[in-house]
């Protein structure tokens, strides 16, 4: 995914190496601030710049589960349908629909004239491709498992679409609203054309360039289809910048408009200023300390459970993450499924030592893979360590690149223990898929929880459903396959210039095409 800067020589050149010399001159966590650039110019007023506390594993919607890749490719594409602000579904590329009686048949008419960023009309070859391509092996798209009801996708004229079911799929609409249902242009999909480092969509917003671990850039699209209000900035530029708090300094310089980290330190401070502000809202996030259940100390349930009882939730929540509400759930505090399931393994430091000396733990050191990026993750893995050092344990953390951790631990399960959070999902079928089959990073596999979540994605009645998924928690909370700790608060610091700031519900990312700068 490296892209390669180009290179300038003569003057140029010169210039960048004065340049290079001059940052490495200032201290390492304000060198990232220093590069910004001045404050105020003619193309800054013209354009957003966001802070990112990491790098996306690639702008391919359909080959990522990571949250700061949606974050990041938001602006380039556009679903079928998309979530509304009161949880309902909305038209997008598609402007309307309709379902059989049955179930099995749902049909959808594409808007007229919506154009793709190489120029192409939307058509409904474009959708069979798109789905066509996140059901293809050779992909290896994380989300064809929640399609794999899907029999066909069949293009019935150039606006209508057909999707043809083996059985009834109540999150059908949520799979669709979701930013993995990205639609592509059929031609370079056929052409293999590398959407990792390259988006082509609909969406409001070109893209430009990603250099990896700097910037990303996109464009104002001229020709989309929803129009160009007044206002609308003309390029938004996501700079990535993993200190917190060059981040800060940068919102305070005037060098970016909008950051997604705010320390506990900073808060008041970025409130009571006139030039700034913070959003705080609860996330869609559920923070983890997963644990693999295929090793073999941790298959005792024993040895989860004190992993349980050596946790102090709140205060991780409160140090690491800035605050948050505890869950003892895989679903995030504020999901209309939520089932407030009393913790069955509390705070109790004796009690995990009761538990460890019980089970055949005999003093093996554990694993803990961290991903070195995500900052608040590391300080939770840090007092991860120390409280289960306190009731015995012997854990060794490790810090691991973002990429290594997608691949390692995400997709291969090699760890013993690691520290995540769970992205927002528009139906709990989208967070528990895999759960029912052991296909998942932690390999836990429960009999009933493949009953319920079956029954669950076939069931049309709301107060059924949320009897099931409520269950499947309870079982989830007892059998504790990961430490499910509680969803954070979500601080993101704004410029006071900044308008019509929105985070679309559910899926922790910003609405580009409604932002505005006065």
């Amino acid at each position: 995914m490296q892209m390669s800067a180009i290179s300038h020589k003569g003057r140029q050149g010169a210039l960048g190496v004065i340049v290079t010399l001059l940052l490495l001159a200032v201290p390492a966590p304000y060198r990232a601030l220093s590069a910004l650039g001045a404050p105020e110019s003619a193309a800054a007023e013209a354009s957003i710049r966001i802070g990112m506390s990491g790098n996306p594993d690639t702008l391919d919607p359909h080959r990522t589960s990571g949250t700061l890749t949606f974050f990041s490719i938001r602006g380039f594409y556009d679903t079928l349908i998309e979530p509304g602000e009161e949880g309902e579904y909305r038209p997008a590329l598609a402007e309307r629909w309709e379902v059989s009686d049955d179930g099995l048949i749902w049909t959808f008419e594409l808007r007229e004239r919506v154009r793709f960023h190489h120029g192409r009309i939307l058509q409904a070859a474009d959708v069979v491709a798109t789905f066509e391509r996140i059901l293809d092996d050779t992909i290896a798209s994380p989300h064809a498992r929640e399609l794999r009801r899907l029999k066909r996708v069949e293009a019935l004229n150039e606006r209508t679409v057909r999707f043809v079911l083996s059985e009834p799929y109540t999150p059908l609409l949520a799979t669709l609203a979701s930013g993995w249902g990205a639609i592509l242009p059929a031609d370079l999909v056929e052409s293999g054309h590398r959407f990792s480092v390259e988006p082509v969509g609909t969406g409001a917003y070109v893209f430009v360039h990603w250099q990896e671990d700097s910037h990303i850039r996109m464009r104002r699209n001229p020709e989309y289809w929803r129009g160009n209000e007044v206002g609308a900035p003309e390029e938004i530029a996501l700079r990535i910048i993993t200190e917190t708090t060059v981040q800060e300094q940068a919102l305070i310089a005037g060098q970016l408009d909008i950051i997604d980290m705010v320390s506990e330190a900073m808060l008041d401070t970025l409130e009571q200023r006139s030039d700034t502000m913070v959003d705080r809202t609860l996330s869609s996030l559920v923070m983890v300390l997963a644990m693999n259940n295929h090793h073999e100390l941790l298959q005792d349930l024993r040895v989860r459970q004190a992993i349980a009882h050596a946790v102090n939730k709140q205060q991780v929540l409160d140090v690491a993450y800035n605050g948050g509400r505890p869950v003892s759930t895989f679903l995030d505090y504020g999901d209309p499924f939520y089932a407030d399931v009393e913790d069955p393994y509390p705070y109790d430091p004796d009690r995990a030592r009761e538990l460890l000396d019980e089970s055949d733990y005999a003093g093996e050191t554990l694993r803990m893979s961290v991903p070195q990026n995500y900052e608040p993750h590391v300080r939770a893995a840090e007092i991860y360590t120390e409280m289960l050092g306190r009731v015995g344990l012997n854990v060794e953390l490790r810090l691991i690149e973002w990429s290594s951790w997608l691949s390692d631990v995400y997709q291969n399960s090699d760890f013993d223990l690691t520290v995540i959070g769970h992205t927002g999902k528009l139906d709990p079928d989208g967070r528990f898929a895999g759960y029912d089959t052991g296909d998942n990073y932690v390999n836990w596999h429960h009999p009933k929880a493949e009953e319920l979540l079956e029954a669950a994605r076939t069931e049309a009645e709301l107060e059924r459903r949320y009897e099931l998924y409520a269950e499947l928690q309870r079982i989830m909370a007892e059998e504790v396959p990961m430490v499910f700790v509680g969803t954070s608060y979500r601080h993101m610091g704004l410029r006071a210039s900044i308008r019509e700031f929105h985070m679309d519900p559910k899926l922790d990312t910003i609405d580009f095409y409604r932002l505005r700068k006065d």
